[in-house]
């Protein structure tokens, strides 16, 4: 008589069932453990903001020329190359022309076409801001195209204002825009009026 098997070796013993099933629950309970503790991946290009308003003053690359950007906000204070921070205003660049953009490495002398001044907003202060370019000094006795920019940072980049005038000699100044924001943050009312900053402070 041949020797079958028994009715126990072709069944599953539910004690191994229960066992497997809190291997599994186990092993998903760590992968999403994992998940909670390790951050996402910053995409490429993504940069962390550090600011609610950038203001940009520029004009043309290459440019010999010093052209200022002044900045007066709600609180009186007013922001300039020496004054570089006026209350939540932050002058993150003094561009001086062909005068600093520059440097010697290694011997070799390296260039930047650019020429703009950045201004950063670092909080969110209710009222007016006045943006003004102030033409300083010049090279080539040539006037000035400049440019103002006003991007909001947050929640997501966007252009609020851009416009350019022309600035004809040294000495010269411009309201470039006025802009005002309200407690959230939104841009309320944009303008050109003219308002002195410069003349206004005796400089």
């Amino acid at each position: 008589m041949a020797i079958g098997r028994s009715a126990r070796d072709t069944e599953t013993d539910p004690f191994y069932d229960m066992l497997f099933n809190m291997l599994i629950a186990f092993v998903f309970c760590f992968v999403i453990a994992l998940l909670a503790f390790n951050p996402k991946a910053r995409k490429a290009g993504d940069v962390p903001a550090k600011a609610e308003f950038i203001v940009t003053i520029s004009w043309p690359d290459n440019n010999p020329n010093d052209v200022d950007a002044w900045v007066l906000e709600p609180g009186g204070k007013t922001l300039w190359f020496r004054q570089r921070d006026a209350g939540m205003l932050h002058l993150d660049r003094d561009d001086r022309g062909a005068k600093n953009s520059s440097v010697v490495v290694d011997g070799r002398l390296i260039e930047s076409t650019v020429r703009q001044e950045i201004v950063t907003l670092r909080g969110l202060v209710p009222g007016e801001y006045v943006v003004n370019a102030h033409y300083y000094e010049s090279n080539d006795k040539s006037p000035v195209d400049v440019t103002a920019t006003i991007i909001k940072v947050n929640p997501q980049a966007e252009i609020v204002f851009t416009g350019t005038q022309r600035l004809p000699s040294p000495g010269d100044e411009r309201t470039m825009v006025r802009f005002s924001i309200d407690d959230a943050g939104r841009v309320t009312d944009l303008n050109t009026r003219p308002l002195e900053i410069v003349q206004r402070a005796g400089l």
